[in-house]
Order: structure tokens, then sequence, then C-alpha cells
């Protein structure tokens, strides 16, 4: 069984900004038994795929890919990740509401929500 792989800072994969961090920290807090966010992307979707957001226990699976700082983990299993490289996770709270916040320059549509896109 292969470990999972704990990202470094300096990786390109994906880049997760220290506001998610600090919001993962935040909502896990509370949680006794569920400390990380899981990002997952799955068919469906408005636009053809969609991400899926969890929070989950700080076990990560044997391929994610772990993204780890300030207290704050987010997991992205490695079929995920083909679909989000390059991509940007940051944590919004602006007049529309308080959302993560995914930048995708793979996504060529994304529907108005911003959880749908297509490649």
């Amino acid at each position: 069984m292969n470990a999972p792989v704990i990202a470094s800072p300096s990786d390109t994969v994906v880049a997760v900004t220290d506001a998610a961090y600090r919001r993962v920290a935040k909502v896990t807090a509370a949680e006794a038994e569920k400390s990380a966010l899981r990002i997952s992307v799955e068919g469906g979707g408005c636009s053809g795929f969609s991400y899926k957001f969890d929070i989950v226990p700080a076990k990560p699976n044997s391929d994610d890919i772990v993204f780890e700082q300030d207290g704050g983990m987010v997991l992205i299993d490695e079929l995920s990740v083909v679909y989000m490289k390059g991509s940007v996770i940051d944590f919004v709270d602006d007049l529309m509401g308080q959302a993560f916040k995914i930048t995708n320059p793979n996504a060529v549509a994304s529907c108005g929500c911003g959880t749908s896109f297509s490649v």
C-alpha cells in the first residue's frame, strides 16, 4: 500500500491560500473526529464536472495528496488532482457570502455557482 503524498509549499500541482487553510482550521476545530477538508471532482453538475467538499477525519487514503499548514489540512485524491492541476483553492468572504473558491485554469466553462466546470 502506498503512502499519501505530502505536498510541499513549492508544489505547483494545486495551491491552497492562507485564507483557505485558516478557514479549514476554524471549521474543523469544532469537530471532534473530523479535522480535514476533502475536495474531490465528480462527474455531473451543470457543466460536466463538479467539486465536492466534505469535512472528514484527518486520515489520508493511500492515493491522497495532503496539503497542510497552520492547523488546516486539505485532502485531494490523485484522480481529482488530474482535473485540478494549476488550481488555486481559496476562501472568500465578500458581499455574496462565504465560500471556498477554486480557480481552475483547465476549466473552459463553469456555472454561475462556481462548483461545476468542464475541461
